[in-house]
């Protein structure tokens, strides 16, 4: 009926565009009123031809046609003879687009929203389209908080059937939120659930975060975080009511109120497994985190249904599914679960496809690979070579897909989709640090020159402590197993001056070569051998034992040390490791037949664990021991030095250790140790552009006549005059506060350091910082 009704409704509006006529033959078709339309256009739509018999039904099914099109606003059928008038109005096309008052919105994000809903330069006008992109544009600000902007579209007619649109938009102010309620909590506060949520009501910080402007997005994640609170922590029946948004009429203030039901918090009784294991009962067991007698959590129970699966694909059984089914009683607030695990078929890897390398070659993405083609569906390995290819650091990002050939149960090809980014780069720097003062660096490089993997890179920094200059081109792949060579030649310059150490400048001018052997997939060893001459100036007020080194090394020194280190990189992460650890043992040696005969060892560990989901740990060691062999003794400008931001914070930059008048002379053993926590700026959520930390540093530097370790007095002599000179060597303490940001303009670090057991004569800082980076 409705359908009848509708027709013949649609008969009556299109009555008056067509005239009633006997049918005909059509002998010829005429198109009138087209300007920018072609006629074949017209043409293509309309369903008759020259030839066929044309009847009132044809006419209005070709004025249907054309309306359908959206090109025209008139269309009319008209009959001269045998010949068909087909009468048109074309829409305006648009000219152009204006917005006046838009400074919140970037207009290239909303030219782009309005294209995706037909509006833009050089499409046809339509009215109602342009009212559905003066609807986008309010949602777009309403989703930014300003609830009372108003925008007001002006269409102006223009020549040649044109128009331009302007859109004037008064932003009006952001609303914020005044407050969020919870109703319902009974096992934590409402301040502790408010703790959970990026929405905030206005705070200090809250010009930085936006947290106090309302998202519907950011509510639904908040919900989210505080719905997985509750399961993570045995509530199983909690659930979320419902939740209200309310504005004042001024539209300046938004009130939300959040209803929960907690229910009973319920114990686990029993994890079952079940199905098809494959993988022995005991091993998939150890992988279960959910155990009888702790409470439940959602958490926990995926993260073990998620191992399962990840420990069945590595044998290859690309598709197994591990799902939990739960016996839940009620009653007794107990719950037990059977763990089903259905592993499917195994499966072998046909292809690996790689798209999006626009310039870096396939075979520099493929040797990172750890999965082969033709090989059992390993998920370690897969995940492995995403992550060795994401380190290359030359894309974007790095995404992988299964897909299952098509007539085959037993085969998958892996989609390996990566995102170039630019790897060359011309940089100019400034920075400044507490130790150094102003910093200034350049650099011209390309980590992956003509795609081929391999780096060159020119640079250049100085500061008043430090010049250096160099260039340097390094082959990550020389051999097909993996074995880095690399060359670089350097000049580097060093002045003692401006640190509370003794006076003296060194200026050394090398080249060398290096090699990088893999030794397991996070091992590595490397070896570089360099040939240096050093030129040193010594002051009236040198250091006598840097005197008596100049007299029996020369001012101008030749050396070829040969540096050996050993790493072991196990961080998750090289920007912001949460859980790992860093591991380096490292000697340099110069060489017998050279001025300069010494040798230094050392041992780095670093171990990042997380305390919280939020806070961090970290613990980092390290130990240096050198001294000269020969009859000679270890270079004074190959010292080991401590104190400042890099060691022991509050004690000046490397003013530990033996010292005489003139200031710290270093030494030839070095201990440090260094625990820090850090956790997200209150205020921020999980942010970590911005985060708080504290931190308790030790360290100290002997020489050989002072021993290694808790001595509480240390002695210089001077062979010149054979005077001797005491110190307090007994390690230093120190503790702090941590405030780290990676603002727009570079990362910064601001460290309040309290020396703890510091002594006479030594030198505090209590307030370091470094930053900079280069723009």
């Amino acid at each position: 009926m409705t359908k009848r009704l509708f027709v013949a409704l649609l008969g009556v509006l299109l009555a008056p565009y067509a005239l009633a006529f006997e049918s005909f033959v059509i002998r010829d078709i005429r198109i009138e009123g087209i300007q920018r339309v072609e006629a074949g256009t017209v043409f293509g739509y309309l369903p008759v031809k020259v030839g066929e018999r044309m009847t009132e039904d044809k006419a209005a099914q070709a004025i249907r046609a054309l309306f359908a099109t959206g090109l025209f606003k008139d269309v009319r059928v008209e009959v001269e003879g045998n010949v068909l008038v087909v009468v048109v109005e074309e829409r305006p096309a648009i000219s152009q687009i204006d917005f006046v008052g838009m400074k919140d919105l970037p207009a290239d994000q909303v030219r782009k929203a309005l294209r995706e809903n037909g509006i833009a330069e050089g499409r046809t006008f339509d009215k109602a389209v342009v009212d559905q992109a003066e609807q986008e544009i309010k949602r777009q600000y309403l989703s930014r908080g300003r609830y009372g902007v108003t925008v007001t579209t002006t269409v102006t007619p223009l020549d040649r059937n044109r128009v331009a649109i302007n859109f004037t938009v008064d932003e009006g102010e952001v609303a914020r939120i005044k407050s969020i309620n919870i109703v319902g909590n009974r096992a934590y506060t409402e301040a502790q659930l408010l703790d959970l949520m990026q929405l905030q009501t206005p705070g200090w910080l809250s010009w930085y975060t936006k947290n106090d402007q309302y998202s519907r997005q950011k509510l639904s994640a908040d919900l989210e975080t505080i719905r997985s609170y509750y399961l993570n922590r045995g509530f199983l029946d909690f659930n979320i009511e419902s939740t209200q948004v309310s504005i004042s009429p001024d539209k300046r203030d938004i009130y939300l109120t959040i209803n929960i039901t907690e229910g009973e918090k319920y114990t686990v009784t029993d994890v079952k497994l079940g199905g098809d294991l494959l993988v022995p009962e005991a091993e998939l067991m150890r992988l279960v985190q959910v155990k009888p007698g702790e409470s439940f959590s959602r958490e926990k129970l995926a993260e073990s249904t998620k191992a399962i699966a990840e420990r069945l694909g590595n044998e290859g059984y690309a598709f197994a599914n591990a799902n939990a089914v739960p016996d839940v009683n009620k009653e007794k607030r107990t719950v037990a679960f059977t763990i089903m695990i259905d592993p499917g078929r195994r499966v072998y890897v046909r292809r690996i496809n790689i798209v999006g390398n626009t310039k870096t070659r396939d075979e520099v993405i493929r040797r990172e690979l750890r999965q082969l083609e033709g090989g059992f569906y390993d998920g370690q390995k897969l995940q492995l070579s995403r992550q060795r290819v994401d380190k290359l650091n030359y894309f974007d990002s790095v995404e992988l897909e299964t897909e299952p050939v098509a007539g085959s149960s037993d085969q998958v090809d892996i989609g390996l989709k990566v995102k170039e980014k630019a790897t060359g780069s011309l940089l100019f720097g400034v920075g400044f640090s507490s130790s150094d003062g102003l910093i200034l660096q350049g650099s011209l490089s390309q980590a992956n020159i003509f795609g081929s993997g391999n780096s060159v890179t020119v640079s250049a920094n100085t500061s008043k402590v430090n010049r250096n200059i160099g260039f340097s081109f390094l082959n990550p792949y020389f051999t097909v197993d993996g074995v880095s060579a690399g060359v670089n030649v350097y000049n580097r310059r060093f002045d003692a001056e401006a640190l509370n150490v003794g006076n003296y400048v060194t200026e050394t001018l090398g080249g060398g070569v290096s090699f990088g052997f893999p030794t397991a997939e996070f091992d590595r060893v490397s070896v570089a051998v360099a040939l240096e001459q050093t030129k040193i100036d010594l002051f009236a007020d040198s250091p006598p034992r840097f005197v008596d080194f100049v007299n029996q090394s020369g001012d101008d020194p030749v050396s070829m040390p040969v540096t050996i280190s050993w790493a072991r990189d196990r961080r998750d992460s090289a920007i912001f490791p949460t859980t790992g650890t860093f591991q380096r043992v490292f000697t340099e040696v110069a060489i017998p037949g050279f001025d300069l005969e010494y040798y230094k060892l050392g041992y780095q560990l670093t171990w990042y664990f997380p305390i919280t989901r939020d806070v961090i740990g970290m613990l980092n060691g390290l130990i240096g021991y050198g001294g000269g062999y020969g009859g000679q003794t270890l270079p004074f400008f190959k010292a080991y030095y401590a104190g400042g931001p890099g060691t022991v914070r509050g004690y000046e930059t490397a003013s530990l250790g033996p010292r005489d008048p003139q200031g710290a002379t270093g030494g030839s053993r070095q201990a440090i140790g260094n625990a820090e926590i850090t956790f997200p700026f209150p205020g921020m959520g999980q942010d970590r552009s911005l985060r708080l930390g504290a931190f308790f540093d030790a360290g100290q530097v002997w020489t050989d006549q002072s021993g290694f370790g808790y001595g509480d007095k240390g002695t210089v002599t001077s062979a010149s005059t054979g005077a001797t000179i005491s110190y307090d060597l007994r390690l230093r303490y120190s503790a702090g506060a941590i405030l780290a940001w990676n603002s727009p303009f570079g990362p910064l670090r601001l460290f309040y350091a309290v020396p703890i057991n510091n002594q006479p004569g030594d030198q505090l800082q209590r307030f370091q910082f470094v930053f900079g980076h280069a723009f």
